[in-house]
């Protein structure tokens, strides 16, 4: 795709998974999805985070269109919502950046 091609939609989809993986539990909660889908008790524990936390991140994604809720009986499994998405974090997970540390750290970016 050119950057001609890019549209509102592609920008507003990035956006949506920047925000995403501005939270650590909600980037590990994708990591985790990559591998196999999960229900959310399952990855409450993998993840060490209390089931609460994990609703409240799992609505997030839902709402970002990033997983989707497969209903099972009375439970509800997640999964990532399309399968690019796996090949997305594949190629993010081999970017090697170089970081200036008096921009960036821990805290996030403090360029302007």
């Amino acid at each position: 795709m050119t950057t001609a091609t890019v549209t509102t939609t592609h920008m507003a989809a990035l956006a949506r998974l920047g925000h995403a993986l501005s939270d650590e539990t909600r980037t590990r909660i994708l990591l985790a999805l990559r591998e196999a889908p999960a229900f959310p008790s399952d990855l409450a524990d993998a993840l060490g985070v209390s089931r609460q936390v994990m609703s409240n991140q799992l609505a997030c994604l839902r709402g970002c269109g990033l997983v989707a809720g497969v209903k099972d009986g009375r439970r509800t499994w997640y999964r990532l919502a399309e399968p690019e998405l796996a090949a997305a974090l594949d190629g993010l997970l081999r970017l090697v950046l170089t970081v200036d540390p008096s921009c960036c750290s821990g805290e996030g970016c403090t360029c302007a």
